[in-house]
């Protein structure tokens, strides 16, 4: 290998460097050609090349991203207008309205809420679903009383496997632990004060994790009964308004198919608005939960580090 200075011109201002490797195929050279400031190489303009075209592929993606979201959100849309007008009436018709005709013929208003309390009350203790429940507690009382009807049903429904789950707290520790991945983050409701145990407990709730098991695991994380109350209570807000509207837009179709009429295209657009509104408000709400969870999963790992 050999390497030769060389200078273009009479100042000795622009080197030259020629560098000769030689093996047994034969000799290859390089030039390295510099300037006042230094040497620069060939790099520099693929890079910069490299870089456009990233920040340009990565800009399309984006936009690519949020042209699937619309067309998402616009079929949807379509589907739900074609469900609202179609399909509902016809579903009404068969299956809700003779079972509202039952409930109302069968009990009056005052044993209707008393059922749907008890249901609520009881039914994630036997784990069962309430949700059904809450859809009546919609279409019966609507936003204010059945808000308040479905909390108060709540609160015993959180509490009893809480107390219940105390009696086996072992056992269900145990079988915690066979699944750790599952609930790092279940663990992180009975980690710090009172205000961290409230703050992770409102967004396990918020997130997709089980309702129903979340309650008897709760206790299994050693957290205090107030936080996982008060928690519980706070981060199940959007579900309950979620179900209620539920009822209420099940209310508004069955109303309309009993009077034998379609809905109007106000009506139409009314209901697809405020249902599609409520279900993208409970995915942004949930995303961030999910998200929270994630940090101070990370949180408490790198203190326990």
């Amino acid at each position: 290998m050999t390497c030769e200075l060389n200078y273009e011109d009479e100042g000795g201002v622009v080197p030259m460097l020629n560098l000769r490797i030689g093996d047994t195929n034969g000799d290859y050279y390089v030039k390295l050609k510099g300037s006042e400031e230094g040497f620069h190489g060939g790099d520099d303009g693929g890079a910069a090349c490299s870089s456009s075209g990233m920040m340009s592929s990565s800009r399309w993606c984006s936009l690519w991203w949020w042209a699937k979201l619309v067309l998402l959100f616009s079929f949807l849309g379509v589907l739900a207008a074609v469900f609202l007008k179609w399909v509902g009436p016809f579903f009404m018709d068969k299956e809700i309205i003779p079972i509202i005709n039952w409930e109302k013929a069968t009990f009056s208003t005052p044993v209707l809420g008393l059922l749907i309390f008890v249901s609520v009350a009881l039914f994630p203790t036997f784990l069962l679903p309430s949700s059904p429940s809450m859809w009546v507690a919609g279409m019966t009382f609507g936003y204010g009383f059945g808000f308040l009807l479905i909390m108060g049903g709540v609160a015993i429904g959180i509490s009893l496997p809480y107390f219940i789950g105390s009696l086996f707290h072992h056992k269900i520790q145990g079988w915690i632990e066979r699944y750790p991945k599952n609930a790092s983050a279940i663990r992180l409701a009975g980690e710090g004060n009172w205000f961290n145990q409230l703050r992770a407990v409102a967004l396990i709730r918020i997130s997709p994790f089980p309702y129903i098991i979340y309650n008897y695991c709760a206790v299994a994380t050693n957290v205090r009964y107030a936080p996982y109350l008060f928690g519980s209570l706070m981060g199940m807000v959007p579900e309950i308004f979620l179900t209620i509207y539920t009822g209420i837009l099940i209310q508004t179709l069955a109303d309309a198919s009993h009077d034998r009429h379609s809905l109007s295209a106000p009506q139409i657009i009314f209901n697809v608005f405020g249902f599609g509104l409520t279900v993208i408000t409970t995915v942004i709400v949930t995303t961030y939960a999910k998200s929270r969870l994630k940090e101070l999963q990370k949180d408490e790992e790198l203190l326990l580090q």
